[in-house]
């Protein structure tokens, strides 16, 4: 493992305690896209199913266990725990976050790198975990003022796709044989879904300001 990689996997781990920090502490989800924790489950869930038949070290199999257990948790604060799900903005929160799943679906059966059931699963996370932070954005567009926990969480959700980015690049030119075309492609897309927000909370920042998102 070198030293991107593993900025990019404590950028996304410090993301998620980031969100469960703010719901635990301040019994709200506000400001949150449900919708959005939805479909990150959903590829947790599609691209871990190795942990069944698969071991690659204690590391790996910690990570997933932790992306995995904190998703549902997430999740369960959101629908069911009494106080954070009345914090909960339905109404602003209405992405329909299915027309990203099918497409993604369809995709996965047609462009992958073998046609089985686990490597289409797989590849079908790759491509929703591309586009999972739209129903969150567009929350953000709708309501405006994001509050500093919601800010740096999304901050630091897109700094670990950034730094995997920076890990790819370092892969390539010391792995020989290292290509995966379809993660590149996604996770450019993915990254490039966070370069307006980064660019007003960057200057939000340096104003010393509350992030504010424009009209």
């Amino acid at each position: 493992m070198n030293l991107f990689r593993l900025a990019g996997d404590m950028s996304h781990l410090f993301s998620i305690v980031l969100i469960l920090l703010k719901i635990y502490t301040s019994k709200s989800c506000a400001g949150l896209s449900m919708k959005t924790q939805e479909l990150y489950t959903l590829v947790f869930v599609t691209r871990y199913l190795d942990l069944f038949y698969s071991y690659v070290s204690l590391y790996n199999t910690v990570m997933k266990l932790i992306f995995l257990a904190s998703s549902f948790g997430i999740l369960w604060y959101m629908r069911y725990h009494k106080q954070v799900k009345q914090t909960y903005d339905r109404e602003q929160d209405t992405f329909r976050h299915y027309i990203l799943v099918v497409p993604c679906a369809v995709l996965a059966l047609i462009v992958n790198n073998e046609l089985s059931v686990t490597e289409v699963l797989w590849t079908f996370s790759i491509y929703l975990e591309a586009v999972a932070i739209l129903p969150q954005l567009v929350l953000l567009q709708r309501t405006k003022n994001v509050d500093n926990l919601t800010g740096q969480y999304i901050f630091f959700l897109g700094a670990y796709r950034a730094l995997y980015i920076l890990n790819w690049i370092y892969r390539y030119w010391t792995e020989p044989k290292y290509r995966q075309y379809l993660v590149w492609a996604a996770g450019l897309v993915q990254t490039g879904l966070y370069a307006d927000f980064f660019y007003y909370y960057l200057k939000s920042w340096q104003a010393g300001e509350k992030l504010r998102l424009p009209e």
